[in-house]
């Protein structure tokens, strides 16, 4: 028989990263991280009478100048959606809740896979949720994203690199051995880390939020092992040993070249090696003048790694303009996923992704990037409301942004009629 149970923050949170089910929003750790935000938490779990069987935290937001509020389980109930009647008590524990904290609406998000929990959809359609549709998994109609790249991680260097597309793994070769070291930073590095996403905000065109928000992060979830900050620095006398070893095995191709005798191709070589002679010696000036000015290196880039039982979550990265043909976020995603293997993690998830968007799509930069590290498409059932209060649903969720659209549409008008002028 199922019953309502108290279970401990780390009893919450011990079952969350154990349930196949479980996800790194459902964590206290990260209710509590939301608060600086506005949001509020309240959860609870079920037990069948021997084991915990389900758990949930709901979120809460009130809306602006009324005593209504937004309830939201980020990432759905944590349960086993097969259990039909497990998931109608959670809804209705959900729903006696939500409507104590005069919720207009209860949204969940479930993370599972539309693959193999097609019918969920229906099922909870009929108990009264208002399924929102399999939308892009980069549509602003959704909190979270549908679609995200989830690579496996449980597996071996070798194996792990190997899984990477061939252009990749040269890549990834290529940032370890030219000089990058990713190490994990601390909480006093936050703000190299902000600094970072300021520069990648202003070069991809989108806004970035101010450091008291991942400081919230970090303080709320580093302490129980559920994020950590990771650095990638340029050392200045690595990178000069590299480039010394690729300078002198040019210099050897060139003796070499220059003993042939198909004068052809011994042109094109030639010129070739010269070439990249140059741009070697190029680089190493500019390391020259690095270490002179940054003798302990310079930090290229930057992200925050979150981590929930089995999974691991590329929430946050940034990078500098400098020194880019040093690939740094390469040389630090592969780092990345060995530390969330070591720690337990079994897949590494690289966000919201727009599944193979045409080339002249703003999101087609995103799908190149994470699809090449051996990942995989993640669909999931999608968003489902449960409307509490109608009116005030209509209102929000469909007048507040129609009226928003037609406020952006009308200022594109007055732009252009100004240019126009």
């Amino acid at each position: 028989m199922l019953k309502l149970i108290n279970l401990t923050e780390e009893e919450h949170n011990q079952f969350i990263e154990h349930h196949p089910n479980g996800d790194l929003l459902q964590l206290t750790d990260w209710a509590q991280s939301k608060r600086l935000t506005g949001w509020y938490s309240r959860r609870f779990a079920v037990s069948d009478g021997d084991q915990t069987v389900g758990a949930a935290v709901l979120m809460f937001k009130r809306l602006p100048k009324l005593k209504q509020t937004l309830c939201y389980a980020s990432r759905g109930f944590v349960c086993d959606y097969d259990d039909e009647g497990l998931v109608e008590f959670m809804l209705e524990e959900a729903l006696k809740i939500a409507k104590e904290e005069k919720a207009y609406v209860l949204k969940i998000d479930p993370d599972i896979p539309l693959e193999t929990h097609g019918g969920t959809i229906e099922f909870l359609k009929q108990i009264g949720f208002r399924h929102r549709g399999l939308k892009d998994g980069m549509s602003k109609d959704n909190i979270q994203p549908r679609q995200t790249m989830v690579t496996r991680i449980d597996k071996s260097d070798e194996d792990l690199l190997g899984s990477f597309e061939r252009n990749n793994r040269t890549r990834v070769r290529n940032a370890i051995r030219k000089g990058t070291k990713v190490y994990k930073a601390t909480r006093e590095d936050l703000p190299i880390f902000v600094e970072l996403m300021k520069v990648t905000g202003k070069r991809d065109g989108f806004l970035t939020r101010d450091i008291t928000y991942f400081e919230s992060l970090y303080d709320n979830l580093h302490e129980n092992g559920h994020m950590e900050l990771f650095l990638v620095k340029l050392v200045p006398k690595d990178v000069s040993a590299s480039l010394d070893s690729d300078i002198s095995k040019v210099a050897k191709e060139l003796e070499k070249a220059q003993k042939r005798k198909d004068s052809n191709k011994k042109e094109n070589q030639l010129k070739d090696l010269a070439n990249r002679a140059e741009k070697l010696e190029k680089q190493k000036q500019e390391i020259e003048e690095m270490a002179h000015d940054h003798p302990e290196g310079i930090i290229l880039s930057g992200a925050l790694l979150a981590h929930s039982g089995h999974k691991a979550y590329y929430l946050y990265g940034a990078s500098s303009d400098l020194y880019r043909e040093y690939l740094p976020n390469h040389h630090m995603q592969y780092e990345m996923m060995k530390y969330a293997r070591d720690v337990g993690a079994l897949t590494y998830d690289f966000g919201g992704v727009s599944v193979d968007p045409p080339q002249d799509s703003g999101h087609f930069g995103l799908w190149q990037f994470k699809k090449v590290w051996g990942t995989e498409v993640s669909e999931k059932v999608g968003e489902f409301d449960y409307v509490i209060n109608r009116p005030l649903y209509t209102l929000a969720e469909v007048g507040v942004p129609l009226f928003q659209k037609g406020k952006v549409k009308l200022n594109q008008q007055i732009k252009a009629f100004k240019e126009r002028k």
